[in-house]
């Protein structure tokens, strides 16, 4: 009590503030609008406020879904002694990251640089010009448990120190903000340093090669025994994965660089990878999705949140695994993952994908305390009594379900998984028809059976992790890409999934340009939560958006989505583009209330904005044969030469950039009018296009009822081509040639 004290005694009085966070829309910010914090919003009248009153500003930012932003909500943000010091003696703000990822990821990277490490909540003391002076992550309050309060420094007396500093020395304080903010703009010039010139569409460094030490970085890593490629915690890293199944199936330039060797143990890499993801604890066996990542090294214990973004990558790469393989268990995770996208509660049922699903829920409604993952644990009890003896038998085996657990206690620092159990595959039915004496089928029965069992008791039961229902549009976009390539794929091996995957995207672009566009404008709004939010579209909404729009004009032929990407392209280039040094900012010049004006180059949880962004303007610049499309592509990727020649590793999707630049797009065009029901030359023709994954690849029809008549106008090579002569053509170097009469 003494620091608390202190702080008190040195505090001022003449300002009171009030929690105001009931006015925001974000289910997040609106989770802390009970706190003894009088939390503020982020925005003109907080800085207002804080230089009016010369105080620093306490800045937390975190995610809905997040369960150490819950953890420390508990200890910390209901804490009377807390609340008392934050009030006093500071401007508390409250940040949704989905709704700001620009201010997010600034004071994100000031964290990094200064600790070594990163994640949320993101806790930030600024000065009143935005300036940093201290930041961490998760500090345990007053209410901690003793383990995990052994393991970081304590929030209370952080708040007794940054208080004291800035009463005492805060000539000193500014100046070391002042300095930090200088090293932080020397540090965050991604993409200023690349080649500029108008010479080459790569510069002259970027070559194919950097996709072999590429891939001889992740050979360096591939966990041999579980898949992945660190040890633990463990992300997916999806954009990784595609990278390596891209590589499996890769133009002939790439495969005479990096090795026909390198490029199967690409893809097995990848597919080990997601195989043993699918059948861990990071996988939900009974419902449907993906947790955000794994604690262990075998995924067999996840951090138990799912986020959209997560699901929508991880739809893509099954598809590419499964186009790869033609393995059935790739192709049972695809449909998993987009009935996951497709259903309630992520669907919601006026268009569009919903954000997230907590970690953290109640076990049963009775109970008042929240326990990470208590929706989806389950104990050897509950398995014999919800299934019968025999039934238990079998189900816990396949899934690991013991009488004591199988979670470590060194990995349950709050003691949530006594006797409980995550489940993960570690014996097939075939095993488990010997070991038990059974035909596999009828093992098969009993799995089935005791899933669909243990979902209505967990539906019954449980009440469900708490939703955040924004729909994103950035993280839209990227699932209205992945379910548009999975219908096209399945259009004639499962047609009645695939026109359900596919209604589902288009009625989400439906949504977005309903709600979340400005047809007269042509801009984007980010967020929609009972209306749409007042942050701007940013440079990845509109990039993640473009891409998927491109999907689906590619999975219906309708040209109308590829208009209205074309026009959010040339938005994104109006707001977004560097003059000085091309590439994309991530935020618009007139952002007020940002230190830094950052480019995203490097891959992380989600694609960066410029690899999607040079791979949007190359398949563009394909699909309408526009040159300038295919320079801002090329410049794009130039950009971030200097950094990807050093690691190329880190930008996977910008190397899909580089294979453009040096491959050359090619644009495959299909004429002629659909067959009778049972094939023929054109629908082969498709089905035989969209059985692979293809790097630099674009589709277009013309004919068969494909709407073309904006894009025959638009991309000058088509207009002369006959729709009703049953061919394909390629179109490479602004020229097409009869490939094949059908």
């Amino acid at each position: 009590m003494a620091a608390a004290t202190k702080i008190e005694e040195n505090a001022t009085a003449d300002l009171r503030l009030v929690n105001r966070l009931s006015e925001s829309r974000s289910p997040y910010v609106r989770g802390h609008m009970d706190n003894p914090v009088a939390w503020q919003m982020w925005g003109p009248e907080a800085i207002a406020m804080a230089k009016e009153n010369n105080r620093l500003m306490f800045v937390s930012i975190g995610y809905a879904a997040c369960h150490w932003c819950h953890v420390m909500e508990r200890e910390s943000f209901m804490s009377n002694e807390i609340a008392s010091i934050l009030n006093n003696s500071f401007i508390p703000v409250k940040i949704d990251r989905e709704e700001r990822p620009d201010v997010d990821r600034i004071y994100m990277n000031y964290v990094q640089a200064t600790t070594g490490s990163g994640g949320w909540p993101l806790n930030v003391f600024l000065t009143p010009d935005l300036e940093p002076v201290f930041g961490g992550t998760y500090w345990p309050g007053p209410n901690a448990a003793t383990a995990v309060r052994g393991q970081h420094v304590g929030f209370l007396g952080i708040l007794g120190k940054i208080r004291d500093v800035w009463s005492e020395q805060q000539e000193r304080c500014v100046r070391s903000a002042k300095d930090i903010t200088a090293q932080l703009k020397e540090f965050s010039q991604e993409g200023k340093h690349g080649d500029t010139g108008d010479e080459g569409e790569n510069g002259d460094g970027l070559e194919l090669d950097l996709l072999e030490e590429a891939y001889q970085h992740f050979q360096g890593k591939y966990d041999k025994v579980n898949g992945g490629f660190a040890v633990a915690p463990k992300f997916p890293t999806p954009v990784n994965l595609a990278f390596l199944l891209r590589l499996g199936q890769p133009p002939n330039a790439v495969k005479d660089v990096v090795g026909e060797a390198e490029c199967k143990n690409a893809t097995s890499m990848a597919v080990t990878t997601l195989r043993n993801m699918a059948r861990g604890g990071i996988h939900d066996h009974i419902g449907h999705g993906f947790a955000r990542y794994s604690v262990t090294r075998d995924w067999s214990l996840p951090h138990f949140e799912k986020m959209l973004y997560d699901q929508a990558q991880l739809l893509n790469v099954y598809l590419d695994a499964y186009l790869a393989t033609k393995d059935p268990e790739m192709l049972s995770v695809v449909h998993d993952i987009a009935t996951y996208l497709t259903t309630p509660p992520l669907a919601s049922s006026s268009g569009g994908y919903f954000s997230a699903e907590d970690a953290d829920s109640l076990y049963r409604p009775t109970d008042t305390d929240k326990r990470e993952g208590a929706f989806y644990v389950w104990t050897r009890k509950e398995f014999e009594t919800i299934l019968g003896e025999r039934a238990a038998e079998v189900c816990a085996k396949h899934w690991d379900v013991r009488r004591h657990g199988n979670v470590s206690p060194e990995n349950d620092a709050h003691d949530e998984f006594i006797n409980q159990n995550v489940l993960a595959v570690k014996h097939s039915p075939a095993a488990l028809s010997k070991e038990f004496g059974l035909a596999e089928e009828d093992v098969a029965s009993i799995l089935k059976e005791g899933r669909e069992k243990l979902r209505e008791h967990r539906e019954r039961e449980r009440p469900r992790p708490n939703l955040d229902d924004k729909i994103v549009v950035s993280w839209n976009g990227l699932a209205i890409g992945a379910l548009a390539r999975v219908s096209a794929v399945l259009l004639d091996s499962d047609p009645e999934k695939a026109r359900v995957y596919r209604e589902s995207a288009e009625k989400a672009v439906a949504f977005i340009r309903k709600e979340l566009y400005d047809e007269q404008t042509g801009r984007l709004r980010r967020v929609f939560r009972e209306g749409p939010g007042d942050a701007p579209g940013f440079a990845d909404d509109y990039a993640f958006l473009i891409q998927g729009l491109i999907e689906l004009y590619e999975a219906t032929f309708d040209d109308t989505y590829l208009q209205f990407a074309d026009r959010l392209q040339k938005t994104q280039i109006t707001l977004f583009w560097d003059t000085a040094s091309s590439a994309f900012y991530s935020t618009e010049d007139s952002q007020p209330d940002l230190i830094l004006r950052l480019k995203d180059g490097m891959d992380s949880a989600e694609p960066s904005t410029n690899g999607i962004s040079a791979q949007n303007l190359y398949r563009l610049s394909s699909l309408l044969d526009d040159e300038e499309y295919l320079r801002l592509a090329g410049k794009t990727v130039q950009a971030f030469e200097a950094e990807i020649m050093q690691h190329p590793f880190l930008f996977s999707s910008l190397l899909v950039g580089v294979v453009c630049g040096n491959v050359g797009m090619r644009g495959v065009v299909v004429c002629g009018e659909e067959e009778e029901e049972g094939g023929g030359g054109v629908q082969e023709a498709l089905r035989k296009i969209r059985s692979g994954v293809s790097t630099n690849g674009t589709l277009l029809r013309l004919g068969g009822g494909a709407k073309s008549m904006w894009l025959r106008e638009r991309n000058g090579l088509l207009s002369g081509m006959d729709a009703s002569r049953a061919r394909v053509q390629i179109c490479e170097g602004g020229a097409c040639r009869e490939e094949a009469v059908l």
